[in-house]
Order: structure tokens, then C-alpha cells, then sequence
């Protein structure tokens, strides 16, 4: 596997800055040593089969080596709550309400599930909008899509989905206004750097020299504030929930 950062230099975090949390949570499974271990020992014949990819909440296996932007991500639907169902129905050429394929075709990868229904992501490398074809397919000529909605507070993610959806069938684009930034994406960046000092066996006391410089740290790490030894023990908590697993409520409604 290609070497991760160890969390010491911000840069080696920059490529993450912009990636929505579908891709933080690839950060965190492809830092996890049985995926990586069941990933290299499986052959691609028998990769799924034996532990198939579900047992990680994917829907596709994807190599360790790849870093979000570039990595094929299809979180299961119960992961990602924003994951629209639709019946692709096929339509004419020129139908104003089809769903513009010749167009999207760079965007939108296609996994066929276990169940015979189509998963679909549609990606710009930082962005990711998920689909499950419960009728039909993508992968053949031009359909209008029909979408299965229902109640209020599950409707929410999807219709947010279905605002995206829209926006890039019509403009061709992820239009930047419909993709906010994360207002804890600085939050998720630094813990995912400590869960990578961690790994590296760094001590609390070095994590606190990577984020806040060494001068600080001398002046405070062993002054009379705790803020700063505190600040890092939550920080390191975090980062170990989140390697254990907690990553994968990350696309939760907070």
C-alpha cells in the first residue's frame, strides 16, 4: 500500500479540504488495517465473495492505495441517508424531462447490486450523489427518472440529493452554491491527522507540537491551564472512535 501521511505536515491533508464526507469516511476505511488486509489477501476472483465489500458498508470494493478524490466510493444506503431511489424509465430522445446520460456519463459510475437493482454514484472527485435504481438502468438509452419519496425527516437528505441532481442534469455541473462548505471539515482534517500521528506511535505531547508548534506547546503543556492537554485528549478520543468505526456516521443528520 502507498504510504499514508503521518499527520506531521498540514499540506499532505490539502487535497482533503474540499471533500464532502462520503469521501472522510473513505479516509478512515482505507487507513483500516482488516480492510487493507482483506483487500490485499483476496484475490480479484474471490475479493466480495468470501467478505463481500457490505461487511465495510460499501457497495463496490475500491483499493487503499486511492485517496478519496480519485477512489470509486458507494457507501450502502442505510449509510448514506441522502441516497435517492428512483425507477429509470426508458423515454424518447428529445423528452425535456430525461435525464441528459450522453452528458453525465463522466460523473456516474454503476455497480450492479447482489439484488439484480443498479447503485449509482454520480462524483466530481470531491463530491457524491448516490442512487439506487429500484426499475431500470443508466447504463442504456435515454430515461426520465421517477422518484420514491416518503415521509418528512427521511425525505430531507434525499431531497437535497434531488436538488443536486437537478442543478447538474440542467447546468451540466455540481453547481458550487448546492455543495456548501462543511463548517467542521478543519475539525475532521485535524482528527483525522491525529488518528494518523496515533498510528505512527506518536505521544499526546508530540500531537500537540504537529497542531499547535512546539513553542506554544512548551509554554502551556505543562502551565497551569489543562486547556491545552484537554483540547488534545478529546481530539485523540475522537480520532479513536472514529478509526473504530464511528466514521461511518459521519453522513448522519446532526
Amino acid at each position: 500500500m502507498s504510504a499514508l501521511p503521518d499527520g506531521t505536515r498540514a499540506a499532505d491533508y490539502a487535497c482533503l479540504r474540499e471533500v464532502d464526507r462520503a469521501g472522510l469516511m473513505w479516509e478512515w476505511l482505507r487507513r483500516d488495517p482488516d480492510y487493507i488486509s482483506w483487500y490485499g489477501k483476496a484475490s480479484t476472483a474471490t475479493r466480495g465473495a468470501r467478505q463481500p465489500p457490505s461487511r465495510w458498508s460499501l457497495l463496490f470494493r475500491e483499493n487503499p492505495d486511492r485517496i478519496a478524490p480519485k477512489a470509486l466510493i458507494v457507501w450502502r444506503a442505510d449509510i448514506d441517508p441522502g441516497t435517492l431511489r428512483v425507477i429509470a424509465a426508458p423515454t424518447r430522445s428529445r423528452d425535456p424531462d430525461g435525464l441528459p446520460l450522453h452528458s453525465l456519463r463522466r460523473w456516474i459510475s454503476l455497480v450492479p447490486g447482489m439484488d439484480g437493482r443498479e447503485h449509482a454514484v454520480l462524483s466530481d472527485g470531491l463530491h457524491h450523489l448516490r442512487l439506487d435504481v429500484e426499475q431500470g438502468t443508466l447504463a442504456g438509452g435515454p430515461v426520465v427518472l421517477h422518484y420514491l419519496l416518503h415521509g418528512t425527516r427521511d425525505a430531507r437528505p434525499k431531497l437535497r440529493t434531488l436538488r443536486r441532481l437537478t442543478a447538474i442534469s440542467l447546468e451540466r455541473r455540481f453547481t458550487p452554491s448546492l455543495f456548501p462548505a462543511d463548517p467542521r471539515q478543519d475539525h475532521w482534517l485535524w482528527a483525522l491527522r491525529v488518528g494518523d500521528a496515533l498510528r505512527e506511535g506518536a505521544s499526546q505531547r508530540e500531537i500537540a507540537e504537529i497542531l499547535y508548534g512546539p513553542a506554544r506547546t512548551r509554554g502551556e503543556w505543562q502551565g497551569h491551564s489543562d486547556s491545552l492537554r484537554s483540547r488534545v485528549r478529546r481530539l485523540v478520543g475522537e480520532a479513536r472512535r472514529l478509526a473504530s468505526g464511528d466514521y461511518r456516521k459521519l453522513m448522519r443528520p446532526e
